[in-house]
């Protein structure tokens, strides 16, 4: 009978020990509350100061677990000067040779053109015309009109896909690009001369302590970035009004100069709660990103100068070079020399691929 009457009722012990579990699972939810700001975050958070457990390198792991395709829409911004259109022409032809192969998650494709009329690519490369910024506006730096350009695109376009990449004229697709972003969190890529931390100051006019440590500002542009639509068509608005804040205070336009436009991109985001997953895979840039290993895009940003031992001269005029401002006229020729030995695969990857693509671009001299 006795054992009867405690059957329905907790022994000491046992209560003891329900209240310590108890404990133990509170003091390890509160400590996840604190370290990840919300419960069920993923690794892919990005806040700059947080990279010793680099979520470049983990993230990779979660995204290949999509059991189905992604696909994203790529888009880039561009202009109708000669410089702009080589470049947009390169692009598109890489783009479809490496869209169908297996792996690459690209969809549609759209280059959208901020001049405000047609242009004789249209026929070409599917494209969209948008507005510039009224006259002036800018001030000579032209890609202040890329966040408005992204702007009337979204309003305009119908967009199949459910993401998509912001691209540049100056991008090369030397592998099949997946989808490297993850739901909520877009993929970037990482730039070291984007310092939020040491731009605090400058930066708290755009992102006040309201919104958090400058932390939460991720080191990117918005370039390249595989991001949610819904996700960009919050963003964008916010970017292209802080774009032209920041140009329109003297102490941001010197502090961040030709790069302005990359840092209202990276407070935006912050603003509207968004962080990015860094992928250092995403991109190369030669002549200072030396092997192709498994990136994606090749950035050819900067000036290759060598001389012809195959040593970068940096900084001053090789014997052999590769630097698209060479070309702001008109298009680079032809079967371009190839670098002399000695010179990174970085680079002379490029220079194969630049003359694969004029080879086989139809009337190249007339872009």
């Amino acid at each position: 009978m006795v054992g009867r009457r405690n059957s329905g009722k907790a022994s000491p012990l046992f209560l003891v020990l329900l209240a310590l579990s108890f404990c133990f699972v509170t003091y390890n939810l509160v400590t996840a509350i604190i370290q990840y700001g919300s419960i069920g975050r993923e690794v892919g958070d990005n806040s700059y100061d947080r990279l010793s457990n680099d979520p470049i390198i983990e993230m990779p792991e979660n995204v290949r677990k999509r059991k189905t395709k992604a696909p994203f829409h790529v888009a880039l911004t561009a202009t109708d000067a000669p410089y702009s259109k080589w470049q947009c022409r390169i692009m598109y032809y890489w783009y479809k040779k490496k869209k169908n192969l297996p792996v690459s998650e690209m969809g549609g494709f759209t280059r959208i053109l901020h001049s405000g009329q047609p242009d004789n690519l249209m026929d070409e490369i599917p494209t969209m015309v948008v507005d510039p910024l009224p006259a002036g506006v800018d001030r000579g730096y032209v890609v202040l009109n890329r966040p408005w350009a992204f702007v009337q695109w979204l309003e305009k376009a119908t967009i199949e896909e459910e993401y998509i990449l912001m691209a540049e004229p100056d991008h090369i697709f030397v592998n099949p690009l997946p989808n490297l972003s993850d739901g909520g969190y877009p993929a970037a890529f990482p730039f070291f001369y984007i310092k939020p931390t040491q731009n605090e100051k400058v930066l708290r006019k755009f992102f006040p302590e309201e919104y958090g440590p400058v932390t939460k500002v991720d080191p990117i542009g918005n370039s390249p970035v595989i991001i949610r639509k819904d996700l960009l068509e919050k963003i964008a608005p916010t970017w292209m009004n802080i774009s032209l804040k920041m140009k329109d205070d003297p102490e941001a336009d010197k502090a961040f100069g030709w790069v302005l436009e990359m840092y209202a991109y990276a407070i935006a985001s912050a603003l509207h709660g968004v962080q990015h997953v860094l992928r250092k895979d995403f991109m190369l840039q030669p002549p200072w990103d030396m092997d192709i290993g498994k990136k994606f895009i090749i950035h050819y940003t900067y000036g290759c100068d060598y001389n012809l031992k195959g040593e970068l001269t940096y900084g001053k005029m090789g014997e052999w070079r590769f630097d698209k401002r060479s070309h702001l006229r008109g298009p680079l020729p032809r079967n371009l020399p190839l670098p002399p030995p000695g010179v990174p695969e970085s680079v002379v990857t490029l220079v194969k691929m630049v003359n694969e693509a004029t080879a086989n671009i139809p009337n190249w001299e007339a872009t």
